[in-house]
């Protein structure tokens, strides 16, 4: 691979890193650069998701505090996590190359539409807490829908956290900032468990995702200073219009020409 193309990777890890760490969305980022550069679009999945994985761990440790009295649910919503992103994992593995080139502009513009919505679905929790519409249920229901969630997030990834507060803003009585804890931690477990999958597969571009971890590490440093300059709601406008235009892009050329 030219050195150009590390570049670009590295580029684009890096721009990931600072979106994550502000608006989220940073794998519509990625994953088109990693396709546009040569690398097959299972291959490309696959490098991204390990590359980027790191990037979790600091949104986890940083709601800790939150997360501290809520072992009974993480018992429950932690093992969902790990079993759907490893079932996700497989399900990519067996899909085959052409079909997940044809899966992907439908696959971006679904991840791109999640980002659109993130902000009216807190809105929308936050109405509900603040109306006391939010029922109790029993905490075993949040299992099956995070476990299908996760499933979501171990194949592609991009916008589970929004799939998952929206759950357990449905099944769970409880504030927005102890909800969203709760959705980072699901969110890591499903991605660190797709990422150690993927380790073993034979797809992870190795230099590429190694130049790409630095870069998103790099990216959320720079995100974090960042955090009271950039408007995260500016910035998460502009990754959905990227990430619409490359969905949009990737039909035409997959169906149309």
């Amino acid at each position: 691979m030219p050195i150009i193309n590390y570049l670009f990777a590295a580029l684009a890890a890096i721009a990931a890193g600072l979106i994550n760490a502000l608006a989220g969305g940073g794998t519509l980022i990625t994953f088109p650069v990693l396709m546009a550069i040569g690398l097959p679009s299972v291959s490309a999945n696959v490098t991204n998701t390990v590359a980027l994985c790191p990037g979790y761990l600091g949104g986890t440790l940083a709601q800790t505090q939150d997360l501290k009295d809520q072992k009974k649910r993480l018992q429950i919503v932690l093992p969902a996590g790990i079993l759907g992103g490893l079932v996700g994992g497989i399900l990519l593995l067996q899909t085959g190359e052409k079909l997940f080139t044809n899966l992907v502009p439908f696959l971006i513009l679904i991840a791109s539409t999640l980002l659109a919505i993130q902000n009216p679905v807190r809105e929308w929790l936050t109405r509900r807490q603040e109306q006391g519409r939010a029922k109790s249920a029993s905490e075993a229901w949040t299992f099956l829908p995070v476990f299908l969630a996760a499933i979501y997030g171990g194949y592609f990834g991009a916008g589970l956290s929004v799939i998952i507060l929206a759950v357990l803003g449905l099944i769970l009585n409880d504030n927005l900032t102890r909800l969203n804890a709760l959705k980072q931690g699901i969110a890591f477990v499903t991605n660190v468990t797709a990422a150690l999958f993927f380790v073993f597969s034979g797809q992870v571009n190795w230099p590429v995702a190694l130049i790409m971890a630095v870069g998103a590490l790099l990216g959320g440093a720079i995100g974090g200073r960042l955090a009271s300059r950039i408007k995260p709601n500016r910035l998460r406008l502009i990754v959905v219009i990227i990430g619409f235009s490359v969905g949009i892009i990737y039909l035409v050329r997959t169906f149309f020409l």
